[in-house]
């Protein structure tokens, strides 16, 4: 039996990516598909490298622990462009694992029309992606317009002591 990974993700921590494993299970199952692992994470696609179950979905990849990759949609890997989903489904391929989408049927097809596809889906993500941005930063501007007040009110506290980590470790010598 194939072995295959299910990999998840939301975009924030308050979303719920269950809504995408039992359509992903049921997937497997209709392709006998043995699923021996799901990663599972609440992060953005933009922001690469901040995606720890990406990266481990990865290294398994490479250490040959399956040989199909399930998503429910390309966008859940990466919404940075082209090159960055071309190069990640590349990666996978020279590991030996395919990437099946629920949402993109294609992605079982095979030839070299695949390469067009997940070229047009990763612009089409990007783009999704960038159009939300610009909605969201017209938002904030016309509420700021409106004279409506962003952020914490001043001279707030936050309740809980913060952790040191990160660039704020280099200074905190």
């Amino acid at each position: 039996m194939t072995k295959a990974a299910i990999y998840l993700r939301v975009s924030t921590s308050e979303q719920d990516a269950t809504n995408q494993l039992p359509a992903l299970e049921t997937m497997a199952r209709g392709r006998g598909l043995e699923v021996v692992k799901v990663y599972s994470e609440a992060e953005t696609a933009w922001r690469s490298g901040h995606q720890a179950e990406l990266a481990r979905l990865i290294e398994d990849a490479r250490q040959g622990k399956f040989q199909v990759v399930l998503v429910w949609a390309l966008d859940r890997l990466s919404r940075e462009g082209p090159a960055a989903m071309l190069e990640m489904v590349s990666r996978f391929k020279g590991y030996g694992v395919r990437v099946i989408s629920n949402q993109e049927g294609w992605t079982e097809a095979p030839g070299a029309m695949g390469e067009l596809l997940y070229a047009i889906t990763a612009w089409v993500a990007n783009e999704e992606s960038k159009r939300r941005s610009e909605r969201t930063r017209a938002g904030l501007a016309r509420a700021r317009a409106n004279g409506k007040c962003l952020g914490r009110p001043f001279g707030s506290k936050d309740k809980g002591k913060r952790s040191r980590r990160g660039y704020l470790l280099r200074y905190a010598k």
